[in-house]
């Protein structure tokens, strides 16, 4: 499974967060730890990070990243992208290669 995941804090942020500060740089930060600190396969761009492994290890990894975040404000907001593909693994990079492979081949 390759799941794609974007969590972000909103309302009242709680103790020790700042309160003035707009950016929620410091919530994602402590959401992309936890995902790579899981040891699963992970990448991470401007709006998603993706992770790759089975059901169970990558909704638990989302549902400690998304508990973090819940420390910089009163609610989280979660979007969710799976890909559920039984039976293959590397997929993180392979469907990235396969696109780049296409980009180059002539019609």
């Amino acid at each position: 499974m390759l799941l794609a995941l974007s969590v972000a804090p909103s309302g009242v942020p709680s103790e020790g967060s700042r309160p003035n500060d707009a950016s929620v740089h410091d919530a994602v930060a402590a959401a992309v730890k936890i995902v790579r600190e899981s040891g699963l396969p992970n990448q991470t761009d401007s709006m998603f990070t993706t992770i790759e492994g089975e059901w169970d290890e990558v909704f638990d990894v989302v549902k400690r990243a998304t508990e973090a975040v819940g420390h910089y404000g009163s609610r989280v907001s979660l979007v969710i992208k799976a890909d559920i593909r039984p039976g293959y693994s590397g997929e993180l990079t392979a469907k990235v290669d396969r696109l780049e492979n296409a980009l180059v081949q002539e019609p």
